[in-house]
């Protein structure tokens, strides 16, 4: 069962969709996608990936992703990749994730 971060703790099982939320106006998600860029740039990136996440603002998801991928937590920068359905970023980490799940199978 996926859980919510706010009642585990734990930000590895967090629910997410592929899709963004449908009950959001083009003009709302507009002004959510600029609050988040000003998190983002002010340093605040998991207030920015909420609202990139809510909004399904894809260029956003991926500077977050880039944002994990320096901080190498390549986990996080895959799920933000996924979810910006950015496939150029997102398949070198499943290429090298596989080559270290194939290498730890065959010792």
């Amino acid at each position: 069962m996926l859980t919510d971060e706010s009642k585990t703790g734990n930000s590895g099982f967090i629910k997410t969709t592929e899709t963004s939320q449908n009950t959001l106006s083009s003009p709302q998600k507009a002004l959510l996608n600029r609050r988040g860029n000003e998190f983002f740039n002010s340093g605040d990136v998991e207030a920015a990936k909420r609202i990139f996440m809510t909004t399904g603002y894809s260029d956003g998801l991926t500077r977050i992703g880039d944002y994990y991928a320096e901080k190498n937590l390549e986990i996080d920068a895959l799920k933000m990749y996924w979810l910006a359905h950015n496939r150029r970023k997102f398949e070198p980490i499943i290429k090298n994730i596989s080559g270290l799940i194939s290498a730890v199978i065959e010792k």
